[in-house]
């Protein structure tokens, strides 16, 4: 299964997420592509770039045949400093091309000059992209107004926003105003860092189509037409996360999903996060 960017490009519908990945990365990053993982999901922030880059080139996996993600952090945002930051991550990586590069978090909006460094930042994510660097280029953890003010100084619309996203927490403003933008959402966290498994109303629907938990939040995701992120370091669920049998949440379930209160919330709000 995949989904198609607005530019055309097809993503595959679950990546692994590796955010909190710092140990046995080659263990874990094997068994993710072991398991059918054609889409890993890193970020410069994560300080496990070169440890993934170094398993692929071990696994002699062929570049082409994995959609490959990182990230700007926040204190490298601006133009030129974004360029440099993009190159240690193609270094890191071993490779010469991104898929899909991401401005990690956006500025606070807090801060005076939250817009322009916004602006500039991407300027350099479509250099990037219009040079043949990176294939889609978007934002991970953007509002409504940051993507606003974005589209406002651009020329090129971002093809995602990566945000958290899962059930008790469905930021339903900003994914509403993505998909009429034609933005993919991706999910992280989209089993809410495990926090949802033991959730009462989540456990007994899992029960009622015979799954996992974590299966039951990654089909929600993608019956939203939302690419879940799933990380996991045990090698049964990272195969199960994505090899399950293909099953359908009924409305009435999903009504039930759209109705919960807030659980499983990181508390990383975009505007207010202490970074």
């Amino acid at each position: 299964m995949s989904f198609i960017l607005n530019n055309k490009l097809t993503i595959p519908a679950i990546g692994f997420g590796t955010w909190q990945l710092t140990e046995d990365v080659e263990k874990v990053i094997t068994e993710a592509v072991k398991a059918g993982y054609k889409h890993i999901d890193t970020a410069a922030a994560y300080g496990n770039e070169a440890a993934i880059g170094a398993t692929l080139k071990k696994l002699n996996v062929n570049r082409e045949t994995i959609f490959l993600t990182s990230k700007v952090w926040k204190s490298d945002l601006g133009y030129e400093s974004t360029l440099k930051a993009f190159e240690q991550s193609l270094h890191n990586l071993q490779t010469d091309y991104l898929d899909l590069y991401l401005i990690h978090w956006p500025v606070k909006n807090s801060e005076s000059n939250w817009e322009q460094v916004n602006a500039e930042t991407w300027r350099a994510l479509e250099y990037l992209y219009k040079n043949g660097k990176v294939k889609a280029i978007g934002v991970s953890n953007f509002l409504v107004h940051h993507l606003e003010s974005l589209l406002e100084n651009s020329t090129i619309k971002p093809m995602v926003n990566q945000i958290e996203y899962h059930p008790g927490y469905l930021q339903p403003e900003t994914v509403t105003y993505c998909k009429a933008a034609d933005i993919l959402v991706e999910a992280w966290s989209p089993i809410g860092s495990g926090r949802l498994l033991q959730d009462s109303t989540l456990v007994k629907m899992a029960k009622k189509y015979n799954v996992q938990v974590a299966q039951l939040c990654i089909q929600f995701a993608l019956q939203n037409n939302i690419v879940p992120l799933p990380k996991s370091t045990n090698s049964k669920n990272i195969a199960a996360n994505i090899q399950f049998e293909p099953f359908v949440i009924a409305q009435e379930d999903l009504n039930e999903i759209y109705d919960m209160n807030e659980v499983g919330f990181s508390g990383l709000l975009p505007d207010l996060v202490p970074f």
